[in-house]
């Protein structure tokens, strides 16, 4: 897959299929818009399927009042892996600004799509809006694309249990620990991705190294606080064990939320690796414990657990 971020840097090209969007966790939604540009690109010669989108969040730069704070459920990295994982083979990535912000709608399709890219097709979600302030509709798209004689194709909400998949929902999802619900959601397992950093070594010393993974967008999306089944692959090999997200009461008085992993069959330094963590079972709410004792006593049940949910994924092999 090809990067840019100025569009002065893509090739032109006539026959581009293109979407436009922040793709935030390219959720199933996002898939169902990705795999209808494949489709038309397969029918059309010298095609070239083109997605389109920011960085920073629109949010971030331009805060919306009908929006809560933003949370992203992908990094800028991150989504770009995701992308490229279905297959897609253009991503633009334009530098959000103030100034980017201010353009209309019109100037952006003529100016920027039209005249940089180049377009066959453009391939848009049902409640699209683009623009300054958003002012670009699916009826302004509809006077564009005859006005300069491109398709457009308006891919219709993808509903679960009778709901439109959002960015919103899966967030919601994510914080309350509704894994299975995320992942139906997403399509995928949730994960974070992040650098090792260095802590207390507490774990090392009862016994049970952790790596504590800090993302490196301090507006990632982290689950809600709890302990949870997960998974990593370092240096090739998958390695399952037990996250801890929160502020560790039973030894400190911290305030901020921190993410801990305790690998199981792993105990080397990982320190300054960058690594994906995806959350695969939630298995209890953060306690304090009155003791060390209990508090081991307690990882070894969740541990346990852990073994019979790895057994069981083995045998499915």
């Amino acid at each position: 897959m090809k990067i840019y971020s100025l569009f002065d840097d893509i090739p032109y090209n006539q026959a581009s299929i293109i979407t436009v969007g922040t793709f935030d966790g390219v959720h199933i939604g996002h898939q169902n818009i990705i795999s209808k540009m494949k489709e038309i690109a397969h029918t059309v010669d010298n095609s070239r399927t083109v997605i389109v989108t920011f960085h920073p969040h629109p949010q971030l730069i331009v805060p919306r009042k009908d929006k809560p704070p933003v949370s992203l459920l992908s990094t800028i990295d991150e989504r770009i892996e995701l992308i490229a994982s279905f297959g897609i083979d253009t991503v633009i990535v334009i530098p959000f600004s103030k100034e980017f912000a201010s353009t209309s709608s019109t100037d952006f399709i003529k100016k920027y799509i039209v005249e940089k890219i180049g377009v066959h097709t453009m391939c848009i979600g049902y409640d699209h809006g683009f623009g300054n302030n958003r002012e670009g509709s699916e009826e302004t798209l509809v006077s564009l694309s005859q006005e300069y004689s491109f398709s457009l194709e308006i891919i219709p909400a993808t509903m679960i249990h009778n709901v439109p998949i959002s960015s919103t929902r899966i967030r919601k999802a994510i914080t309350e620990n509704q894994l299975q619900d995320s992942l139906e959601l997403l399509g995928y397992p949730y994960f974070v991705s992040g650098i090792v950093l260095r802590g207390d070594e507490r774990g090392r010393k009862l016994g049970i190294p952790t790596a504590n993974i800090k993302s490196s967008d301090p507006h990632k999306l982290y689950p809600g606080n709890g302990v949870y089944f997960v998974s990593s692959e370092i240096d090739g090999t998958l390695y399952y064990g037990m996250a801890n997200i929160g502020t560790r009461p039973t030894f400190t008085d911290d305030t901020e939320s921190i993410l801990e992993v305790n690998y199981f069959g792993l105990n080397r330094d990982l320190y300054d690796k960058t690594i994906t963590v995806w959350f695969l079972h939630f298995l209890r709410e953060e306690k304090k414990f009155e003791s060390v004792d209990l508090f081991l006593s307690q990882l070894y049940e969740d541990r346990a657990f852990c073994e019979e949910l790895i057994e069981a994924l083995q045998k499915l092999g």
